[in-house]
């Protein structure tokens, strides 16, 4: 019997990448018959990967018959998966959230859950060198699901990161400490200018219209400028909409989780 693969009711890219790139693993790896599929309509940015890929979208279920082989990916919700999923054989679960409780299984099984941003990363571990046997399509599918998630995780990081500096909860250095350490944050280092960008945008700019001076931008006319040859950099001006949040803390366009920026000072 196949073995159905599937995430949550509201299918993400990681509900809808995981299972396409677990079925794989089963078919081409392990030898097990599997088949991804889809609680619900994916969503814009889900869509968006699968055309990307050129991927065909997994065929939609309301529910599963009793005793279907099921390997349940990115959640252990049962409120997120079929009314009768304790009537199937649920052989593993693999996820990156809490854990609920109410899931009943046949026997033992493998359950993965790790705190790391996204389903698609622990796969990536689980899989091991067989990873690297990934048609580029479903590697492109897994990437995009770890890049995705990165950034969401990103847009956190930067909005409390702004909202701490707007209250003086955090000096400047800890600032730039804690701008640093997220993985999506970009680093710039000129002369004596060292900043970090929280939560880049897809339009993010760095210039040096003179020898002395970078100006960081979002792409749509917000911006600094920056004095990098001063033994202590600065902001020498701001453009359109830029928003001091604290000392060395700057805020480029509307507060949405992007393009903070954090200058060492």
């Amino acid at each position: 019997m196949t073995t159905q693969v599937f995430g949550h009711k509201s299918p993400d890219t990681d509900s809808t990448g995981s299972p396409i790139i677990w079925a794989w693993y089963l078919n081409e790896i392990k030898g097990v018959a599997a088949a991804p599929k889809l609680l619900g309509e994916p969503n814009t940015e889900a869509l968006f990967v699968l055309k990307r890929w050129n991927l065909d979208k997994p065929e939609i279920i309301s529910g599963v018959d009793a005793g279907t082989p099921v390997v349940i990916v990115d959640t252990n919700n049962p409120a997120e998966l079929p009314e009768a999923i304790n009537d199937a054989d649920i052989t593993a679960i693999i996820d990156h959230h809490k854990l609920v409780g109410g899931l009943e299984t046949k026997g033992p099984i493998d359950i993965t859950i790790r705190p790391l941003a996204c389903t698609a990363t622990i796969m990536y571990d689980l899989m091991g060198d067989d990873a690297a046997k990934m048609p580029e399509a479903i590697k492109g599918a897994a990437e995009s699901e770890t890049a995705q998630n990165l950034s969401a995780k990103a847009k956190q990081t930067a909005t409390q990161l702004a909202q701490k500096a707007k209250e003086g909860a955090l000096s400047a250095a800890e600032a730039f400490v804690e701008a640093d350490a997220d993985p999506s944050t970009v680093r710039v280092n000129f002369l004596n200018a060292h900043l970090s960008v929280v939560s880049p945008s897809n339009g993010l700019e760095i210039t040096r219209p003179t020898p002395a001076s970078i100006v960081v931008s979002d792409g749509q006319g917000n911006g600094l400028v920056i004095n990098a040859a001063s033994e202590k950099a600065y902001v020498t001006e701001t453009i359109g909409q830029a928003t001091q949040l604290s000392a060395g803390t700057y805020d480029l366009g509307p507060e949405d989780g992007e393009n903070v920026v954090v200058i060492e000072i």
